[in-house]
């Protein structure tokens, strides 16, 4: 970049989430209609509404005239094709791990000229994972260490396994991540697994993931987990969106996998057991 970006577009949630938490929301100048969901100020100071990288139009892109394309996955090829048929500096960021995460926060605070604040943010995010740690130490110790088979699923029509980084907070809080991150799978394949955890966190669904009616219909009812009542929905931004609101997902996690009290605004929902 020649110099320090001013009007920045942001092409996904976890963007918008980052660099709200780098203090330069003034800085965006336009967003998609989703990045409300994780970040509620927008809603006093709203912002251009344009598509997402998935869906994203170059006209739309011009009209806010920005000097900074921020993009994240999920992608479709032509979307970023539109991207770069703007012809504005574009970052694209495509992270598949907790690490990736904190390269991606670094990144968008070096090129925003936000490097003290990027720093402090990632020195609180791995201070946050650190003391987690330790209460999951101290309240696996108690119960012999055992690992529970946790199912995490970032869709449910076709079934997909939650993504790389939500398996790398699951060992973190103590869990087995059942399956490939990612992956697809079906019903047959998780009731033979037998998990003792079920957690459903559905790409733009908030919370409102029908855990009532997609266990029984999918046959899940006679699984460790929907026998003890260990069926869980965690909003979708907690879980998807790989930026410093993943914290919270860990919380969460923490939560629906030791019982470690929830200091969320929104904690998981559950359902009573089978």
């Amino acid at each position: 970049m020649p110099q320090t970006p001013n009007r920045v577009v942001s092409l996904q949630p976890s963007v918008t989430s980052t660099l709200e938490r780098l203090g330069i929301l003034d800085r965006v100048v336009a967003c998609t209609k989703y990045c409300v969901d994780v970040c509620p100020s927008l809603r006093d100071h709203p912002k251009m509404i344009v598509a997402d990288s998935w869906t994203a139009q170059h006209d739309q892109i011009l009209a806010a005239k920005p000097d900074l394309v921020i993009a994240s996955v999920p992608y479709q090829i032509e979307a970023v094709a539109e991207i770069m048929k703007a012809g504005v500096a574009f970052l694209g960021l495509a992270p598949k791990s907790l690490e990736d995460i904190y390269s991606d926060i670094a990144r968008i605070a070096w090129i925003t000229g936000a490097i003290d604040r990027g720093d402090e943010l990632l020195m609180n995010m791995k201070e946050d994972v650190d003391n987690v740690k330790m209460q999951v130490q101290e309240v696996s110790a108690k119960r012999g260490g055992k690992r529970p088979l946790v199912y995490s699923e970032e869709w449910g029509k076709p079934l997909i396994h939650s993504q790389k980084w939500v398996a790398e907070l699951v060992y973190i809080c103590g869990g087995t991540f059942l399956g490939t991150p990612g992956a697809h799978t079906d019903d047959a394949a998780i009731q033979d697994a037998d998990p003792e955890i079920i957690i459903a966190a559905w790409c733009g669904a908030g919370d409102r993931v029908p855990l009532e009616k997609i266990i029984p219909q999918r046959g899940w009812q006679n699984t460790r987990a929907a026998k003890s009542g260990n069926v869980f929905c965690i909003r979708d931004e907690y879980l998807n969106t790989p930026g410093p609101t993943v914290m919270q997902g860990l919380h969460a996690l923490a939560q629906v996998i030791q019982g470690i009290p929830s200091v969320l605004e929104f904690a998981p929902r559950q359902i009573a057991a089978a």
